[in-house]
């Protein structure tokens, strides 16, 4: 089993909605590259104003 990790040591990004920060979440653990919103009313948001 993998160590646990801190929460300070884990990759962070800004949203491409509202611009604040987020952290890697286990659930985006295959696609954190593809990942661009910190939750799902930035992705609507975001996808509105594209």
């Amino acid at each position: 089993m993998p160590k646990m990790r801190k929460k300070a040591d884990l990759p962070s990004k800004l949203c491409a909605s509202c611009g604040l920060p987020f952290t890697w979440r286990k659930k985006w653990e295959r696609d954190w590259d593809q990942v661009k919103f910190c939750s799902d009313r930035c992705r609507s948001a975001g996808a509105a104003k594209a």
